[in-house]
């Protein structure tokens, strides 16, 4: 993530849900290395089971200090669309 994603913390959270464009969430873990924020653990379960494929662009949105809205495009800049399908239970996020 952009290094001033930081800047919008006092601490930056070890977790955050990731929700997507139909209100499923997911948890990812998060890890600072050189001062960038980057997706750990969950975040590679999370991009097979939503399919992002090379070529996709992937937003992110602060929607509470502990969770982001994400939205897939896919390489033609259309929005993906992804019905909760059979998420890793260590992983999805418990409401």
């Amino acid at each position: 993530m952009p290094l001033d994603f930081t800047k919008h913390f006092v601490v930056v959270p070890t977790e955050f849900k990731l929700r997507n464009n139909t209100g499923c969430s997911w948890k990812v873990t998060v890890k600072l290395m050189n001062g960038r924020v980057t997706l750990d653990q969950g975040w590679a379960t999370y991009a097979a089971v939503h399919q992002i494929k090379i070529g996709y662009m992937v937003t992110f949105k602060l929607l509470t200090p502990d969770t982001l809205k994400v939205i897939i495009f896919d390489d033609d800049g259309i929005e993906v669309v992804n019905k909760c399908g059979k998420h890793d239970e260590a992983f999805a996020a418990k409401e």
